[in-house]
Parts: structure tokens; sequence; C-alpha cells
């Protein structure tokens, strides 16, 4: 079996190829990467120590799959992650990245006869729908509610037939549009593909930031006693997120790469439901019990740019489908990553501090 992983030395791209390496050592698992993303780099050792091989290269370019061997499965987990991207008015790499990227990744797949894995994203999902369902303020947290104004949507969390209608920001717009043409190559080039809408993944070597990887963020501003904000929703940090850790994702993967015809075609909500979600507040909690550490944080009233105020997945249809289920609990999520930043201190400082 031979493998490309593209955005393999990201979290998520260096996370499947350890894993798939470890488990399946005869496998060749190839990481493609431009290494833009900060602190990337640190994933070079880790790849080469599995015995995963690193080419260093850039979706945007079509040229740089021409030197590519031909491979049996692409997983395509590379992507500009930011959920504020391009909202500053500069939205081309964005846009080259996550959808002219995806294309060539397709292009490069029906040349090799192989088939796609596509890590695609919850934020597809328009966010004034969001905005208008029924949930219930809590104590500690917003909880959706079975009674919804429309379908795809219970006290569960949000399932694949939720409306589409409505804006996404950016960054999902690309990972819809994306979607869109997977289905184009599945129908018409007869190739073989999954997409996995995933929620928050998050794990050890997740370069967090506060656009992008907030679990990550948050344990180690607790770890480094820094001070961070609740923005936004009254400054309460009820606003909540379920949390995928990538190992789990990596079980997930692993079924799908092994039983392809049986969820060929499919799109699946993949995250950790409610079972590992928590708010702001929990999550600080959480973080104070495990580091031992109180910081301050400053409550901001104002809403940011695309957020929302809560998103959990319901993953009833994979489950069904694949017998998968989350298992890795949310205090197991903040102790690896507390663990990793103490083992790891000086190397990651430069990057999380």
């Amino acid at each position: 079996m031979k493998i490309l992983i593209t955005g393999g030395a990201g979290f998520v791209g260096s996370a499947l190829a350890i894993n798939i390496k470890s488990n399946y050592p005869t496998y060749e698992v190839i990481c493609l990467d431009n290494l833009k993303r900060k602190g990337s780099e640190l994933n070079l050792p880790r790849l080469a120590k599995a015995g995963a091989v690193f080419v260093h290269g850039d979706i945007r370019n079509k040229e740089d799959f021409d030197a590519l061997p031909k491979v049996d499965f692409v997983i395509e987990a590379s992507a500009e992650p930011s959920v504020l991207a391009g909202l500053d008015g500069t939205p081309d790499y964005l846009i080259n990245t996550n959808l002219v990227g995806t294309i060539n990744c397709l292009n490069y797949t029906k040349k090799c006869g192989a088939s796609f894995i596509f890590l695609s994203t919850s934020r597809i999902y328009p966010i004034k729908a969001i905005e208008k369902l029924n949930y219930e303020e809590q104590e500690t947290r917003f909880a959706l509610t079975d009674n919804q104004p429309v379908r795809g949507v219970s006290a569960k969390g949000i399932a694949e037939d939720f409306p589409l209608d409505g804006a996404r920001s950016l960054y999902g717009a690309t990972k819809l549009a994306s979607e869109l043409m997977i289905h184009e190559y599945n129908e018409f080039y007869g190739m073989k593909t999954v997409i996995n809408r995933c929620g928050v993944l998050t794990g050890p070597w997740q370069m967090g930031k506060i656009d992008q990887g907030v679990m990550v963020l948050w344990v180690a501003k607790h770890y480094w006693e820094q001070k961070l904000a609740y923005i936004g929703y009254g400054g309460s940090g009820r606003q909540t997120r379920d949390m995928l850790h990538v190992k789990d994702l990596y079980k997930l993967v692993d079924f799908q790469i092994h039983n392809i015809d049986k969820v060929n075609g499919e799109i699946l909500n993949v995250g950790g439901g409610v079972e590992v979600s928590a708010s702001l507040q929990e999550l600080t909690k959480i973080c104070q019990e495990v580091t031992g550490k109180t910081i301050p944080i400053t409550p901001v009233t104002e809403n940011r740019a695309a957020d929302i105020p809560l998103y959990v997945t319901d993953n009833s249809k994979v489950t069904a489908l694949t017998g998968w289920k989350p298992e890795i609990s949310m205090k197991q999520i903040v102790q690896e990553i507390t663990d990793w930043i103490t083992e790891n201190e000086e190397s990651l400082a430069y990057v999380l501090k």
C-alpha cells in the first residue's frame, strides 16, 4: 500500500502518517507539505523516525505532483485552516490552497487510479443558520435542544442534512466548493471518495493559535501563565465546541482506508459529539485542574467575525455506518497536551508562548 498525505507535516497529516506507519510498517507513506505553518518543521524528525517519506512541495503547484510516484490512496489533509483567513480582503492564498489545491490533488488521484479521503470541516455549515438554532443558556455552556427550526439538528448536535444556504466564512466556502468537486470526480470518473466533515481537531503537536487550535492555545496559556479572553456572547465563556483527539480521527481513517467500498461516496460528520465537548468556561476549569494554574481571563462582550455560539457534531451516521465513535475524553486530551508541552517546552516556546 502506498499512501500520499498532503499537508503531511501539519498537525493532522503528521499524526495520520505516524500512526499508519506504526500500525502498518510495510506501507509506504509520503508526506507532501510546503512547511508554511509555523512549527510544522518540528514534525520532520518525527516523520523520519516513523519511516515516512517527506517531500517538500505545494499543492497549489500541479508540477509538484508530477514528480510523485503512483499511490493507492490520497489523504487530503492540507489546508489554510483559519476560519478568519481572507476576511482581511486577501483571499488568494486561501482559495488557491483550499480549492485549487484540492483540484490538483483530485487530478493526481485520478491519474494514479487511487482512492481519495478528504478532511473537510464543520465550517461548511452557514453561520446565520447556526446562530438561529434553539439552545439553552445553561450555567456553564450553551446546549442545543431537540426543538429546532430546521432539519438536521437536535440535542445530539448537527447532522449531515443541516441546510447549506447562507454564508459560512471564506474558509468554509473553499472547503464546501472542494466537496462539490469531489462529488463530480466520484460520479463521472468513478473515483472512490469519502468526505469527513470534522469538528474541532486537537491533541499533542498541534501548534494552536486563537483562530485555529483553540484547545492547545488554552492549555498553553495556562501552562505559561499568560492572559486569555472570553471573546463574544457577553464574555461569559459559554460558547461550546466538541473536540476530537487526532488519534480518534486516525481510527476512522484507518477503517476508511481498509473499507473504502463501504464508505465510498459518503459525507460523514465526524467530531467529539456531546460526550467530548466543553464550553470555554468548562475548558478553563479542566485546564486549572490539570495544570494546577489559574490565569486572568478578560471578558470581551463583542462577538468576533465569523464566530458561532456553539457547534457539536451528531455522529449518528458515521457510527451506524462504521461502528466508529470517539473514545478519548476531554480531560485526557488536556492531560496529554499538558504532558507534551512539559516534555518539549524549550522547542515549543517559540511557537506557542
